[in-house]
């Protein structure tokens, strides 16, 4: 005979789940109109921030428009590092030097200080040349990734490790000590800029760096052109994780050698998270070289590589939406508490030591992160999801 449910039991596991867990659950609950006639509303209110901040997140010290598109690029970032990291489980530590391939490949190829720009009798148009240099970036990281990956990943934790770290030195020394290309340690300036926008008002376009007197200032542009490319790598990157591909890298991330012998073609499959992770970086490096219009070595350190990371683990390994608030604490905090001074000091200065601190306290007590991966089933998860559901909830009401 079958034994009765104690309903109470289930009852008092409901209530000790998580508000993340609750949320999630209504959730994925939804029909996908519903969830995008409640997902837009919540992106154009999103957008609508950096216009108008409100009191208790605006940042007195400096810009908050210009703190909302750092964000935005860092959150690529993040989401590119997170294929690599969180979904694949490789570690990877010299993600930096995709960001500055792809901030260099712009800087070159539009700079008057390289000797290689094309915006000046070459093939390249200075109104469209950010664009068209846009998806060169990509390509042009994407192969960088390739090439590193190809005889490097057959190596495993701590060695592949060690591995990337050297890359992102090997990258940040060669833009140092190439100055009849990149200009050295003096960087490469006025580099393109999307020329959007120009008008009487606006005769640079919206996206000029000069661009600081006026609401729509030219980081509320550069904030909402972030979106649109968060919101478009987002379904790309989703849509891999429910493909075969993403299975596999899942499959890696949990036990590499059984992912194998259950005939999952491992190494193909880390090269292609290794390229895609590095396409987005890239795609983050020529943002920046756009907004900030000049870039140096000094900018592509292995301390911002290590603060990307923090923003993975802080948000949570393998989840998409948790990586990009981890990129919006580790921009947003330091710049939040600039105006701040402890001994004649911006609090803002101490942010290494500060999430230092944190990521040990998060290791010891929520190593999963502070927005952990659902492990479920990837393809096909919302029909099994509802179909299981809808059992289940009919039996409780019976009772």
């Amino acid at each position: 005979m079958s034994q009765p449910v104690d309903m109470r039991k289930d009852e008092n596991v409901v209530e000790r789940r998580g508000v993340g867990d609750r949320v999630r659950t209504w959730w994925d609950g939804l029909a996908r109109p519903v969830q995008w006639a409640v997902a837009v509303p919540l992106l154009l209110a999103i957008a609508i921030i950096p216009v108008y901040p409100p009191p208790i997140l605006d940042t007195p010290g400096t810009s908050f428009s210009s703190v909302m598109a750092q964000f935005a690029m860092v959150a690529l970032l993040a989401i590119g590092l997170n294929v690599v990291v969180g979904q694949t489980g490789l570690l990877d530590l010299g993600y930096v030097g995709f960001y500055a391939v792809g901030a260099y490949t712009v800087a070159i190829l539009t700079s008057p200080n390289s000797p290689w720009n094309q915006t000046d009798g070459g093939f390249l148009n200075s109104k469209w040349a950010w664009f068209a240099c846009v998806p060169i970036a990509i390509g042009i990281t994407a192969l960088s990734g390739l090439i590193l990956g190809t005889p490097t990943l057959r190596l495993r934790g701590d060695y592949l490790a060690i591995v990337t770290l050297g890359f992102g030195e090997i990258v940040k020394l060669s833009a140092e000590n190439l100055p009849e290309l990149t200009n050295g340690s003096l960087g490469l300036s006025n580099i393109q800029y999307p020329h959007v926008g120009e008008s009487d008002r606006y005769p640079n376009g919206v996206f000029f760096s000069g661009n600081i007197s006026e609401r729509l200032n030219v980081g509320v542009w550069w904030f909402w052109f972030g979106m649109a490319m968060i919101i478009i790598v987002l379904l790309l990157v989703g849509n891999l994780e429910r493909s075969r591909v993403g299975r596999s890298w899942v499959a890696i991330r949990e036990d590499e050698d059984v992912a194998e012998i259950m005939g999952v073609p491992t190494f193909k499959f880390k090269l292609w998270a290794f390229t895609i992770g590095a396409a987005i970086g890239g795609l983050s490096g020529a943002m920046y070289a756009g907004q900030v219009q000049f870039v140096n070595p000094t900018n592509f350190n292995i301390i911002n590589s290590m603060l990307f990371l923090c923003a993975v683990v802080l948000g949570g390994q393998g989840n998409k939406l948790g990586v990009i608030v981890g990129a919006f604490i580790i921009v947003y905090l330091p710049n939040r508490f600039l105006s701040v001074e402890v001994g004649g000091q911006a609090l803002g200065s101490y942010k290494y030591l500060f999430f230092g601190l944190a990521l040990v306290v998060l290791m010891i007590f929520r190593p999963q992160g502070l927005f952990p991966a659902r492990q479920k089933l990837l393809a096909y998860g919302r029909q099994v999801y509802q179909a299981v559901r809808r059992p289940v909830l009919a039996t409780g009401a019976e009772k």
